[in-house]
C-alpha cells in the first residue's frame, strides 16, 4: 500500500484536555487492560498461587505504563514530530552507554542500571525509530523517496542502533527494529525492487553473518532445526513447551494446576514461554482468546493510522502497531517451535519492566494519532 504526502499548512487546532479525554478510544483502553489482567493471572499462577514475586510488580508496573500511556495520549501529536529527532539522538547515546558500561545479565549487556530501575534502551529505540522515520517521510518529497540517495539517511538511521543492539547481543530486538523499518519504508511507497535485492544480499551474506553469530546463537538455529540433538540441553525449552501446549488440550487442565510448569519442567515460564503456561492451563481456548484480544488491539491501531490525515501520524500509528505486531508473532511462533528461541516477551502478560513501559507509551502515542486524526501537520 503506497501512501502519497499530504501537502499541508500548520494550522492552529489545538484541542482542549476535555474534549481530548471525550476522544479517547474506550474499547482499546478496554482490550488494554483485559490482556493486562490475563498477565497478572499467570504471573500469579507462575508464582504457585502467590502474589509476590512478579503479579503485584507487574499490576504496579501496568498502573505507571496506564499513567504515561493517558499522558502521551493527550499531547500534542505536532511536540512528538517536533522533537522526534532530539528523542532518537538520546535514545541513540543511551544505546551507546549500555554497550560501553552497562548492566549484564543473563550473559548480555542490555540494561542501564539506575538502581531502582534497569533501563533497556533498545525498547525506547522501537518507539525512537518509528518516530523519526515518520518524520523524515513526513517532509520528504515523493521524489526523494523514490531516489535510492533519498533512503540512505533513514536506512543509516535504523542499521547504527540495530548493530549497536547486535553487540550486546539482542539478535531478536535488532530483527524487530529492522522489520519495523521495513514495513515503514512499504507504506511510504519504496519500491519492490529494493525490498528485493535487501533480500537478496541477506541470503548471500548468511554464511558470512553466521560466522559472527555467538555459540548459543548457533545453538538455537541449530535446535530449531532438531529440537532433538539435545534434549537436555539447547532443545529443552522448546521440547517442554510443546508437551505443555499439547497437555492443555482444548479447554486446559485448570488454574494453578498446570503440571509442565508448576513442576518446573517448563522454563523462564514468567517471561517468554508464558503463553505455553496459559495454553497448558486454559487450554486451545484461552490461547485463542489471547490472540483474538490482540487481534482487536492490532485492528484498532491500524484502523487510527489509515484515519489520520496527516501523513506522520499515518506512519507513526502504522510503524508503532507493526512494532506491537512482531512482538506477539515472534513470541507465540517460538512456543511453538515455528521460528529459532529468541529473548521476546508477549506484551501485557510477560513479566517485565521496560517492554511494559514501552508497549503502553506506544499504545498512548497511538491514540494520541487517533485524537489528533483531524490536526494537519506543516512540514516544517
Amino acid at each position: 500500500m503506497m501512501y502519497k504526502p499530504y501537502e499541508t499548512t500548520f494550522r492552529n487546532q489545538s484541542l482542549t484536555i476535555r474534549e481530548k479525554l471525550a476522544s479517547l478510544s474506550f474499547s482499546y483502553l478496554l482490550l488494554i487492560m483485559m490482556l493486562a489482567g490475563i498477565g497478572v493471572l499467570m504471573l500469579y499462577s507462575a508464582a504457585n498461587g502467590h502474589w509476590q514475586p512478579w503479579a503485584v510488580n507487574h499490576l504496579i508496573r501496568f498502573a505507571m505504563g496506564f499513567g504515561l500511556m493517558i499522558f502521551l495520549a493527550l499531547i500534542d501529536i505536532r511536540w512528538l514530530m517536533r522533537y522526534a529527532y532530539l528523542f532518537y539522538a538520546g535514545t541513540l547515546v543511551l544505546l551507546i552507554a549500555v554497550d560501553i558500561t552497562g548492566h549484564i545479565g543473563m550473559g548480555a549487556q542490555r540494561w542501564i542500571n539506575f538502581g531502582f530501575f534497569k533501563l533497556q534502551p533498545s525498547e525506547l529505540m522501537k518507539i525512537a525509530m518509528v518516530l523519526v522515520l515518520a518524520r523524515y517521510f513526513h517532509t520528504s518529497s515523493l521524489q526523494t523517496i523514490e531516489s535510492t540517495k533519498g533512503i540512505i539517511p533513514p536506512l543509516l538511521m535504523a542499521l547504527v542502533p540495530a548493530a549497536l543492539i547486535i553487540v550486546q547481543p539482542d539478535l531478536g530486538t535488532a530483527l524487530m527494529l529492522l522489520f519495523t523499518t521495513g514495513a515503514i519504508f512499504f507504506a511510504v511507497g519504496v519500491q519492490i525492487w529494493k525490498f528485493a535485492a535487501v533480500f537478496i544480499a541477506g541470503l548471500v551474506s548468511m554464511p558470512v553473518a553466521w560466522h559472527f553469530l555467538h555459540d548459543y546463537q548457533k545453538n538455537r538455529v541449530l535446535t530449531f532445526l532438531d529440537p532433538e540433538r539435545d534434549p537436555l540441553g539447547a532443545g529443552y525449552h522448546i521440547i517442554q513447551s510443546k508437551i505443555a501446549l499439547g497437555s492443555g488440550g482444548v479447554f486446559g487442565k485448570g488454574f494453578l494446576k498446570g503440571t509442565q510448569s508448576h513442576l518446573n519442567f517448563l522454563p523462564e515460564k514468567h517471561t517468554d514461554f508464558i503463553f505455553t503456561m496459559l495454553s497448558e492451563e486454559f487450554g486451545m481456548m484461552g490461547a485463542l482468546l489471547v490472540i483474538v484480544l490482540n487481534f482487536l488491539i492490532l485492528a484498532y491501531s491500524y484502523s487510527f493510522a489509515l484515519k489520520s490525515t496527516s501523513y506522520f501520524g499515518k506512519l507513526v500509528a502504522i510503524g508503532l502497531a507493526t512494532n506491537y505486531f512482531m512482538y506477539i508473532f515472534i513470541n507465540i511462533s517460538m512456543v511453538l517451535g515455528l521460528i529459532p528461541v529468541v529473548g521476546i516477551p508477549l506484551p501485557l502478560i510477560s513479566y517485565g519492566g521496560t517492554v511494559m513501559l514501552s508497549v503502553m507509551a506506544s499504545f498512548g502515542i497511538i491514540m494520541s494519532v487517533h485524537i489528533n486524526r483531524n490536526v494537519q501537520i506543516g512540514k516544517d
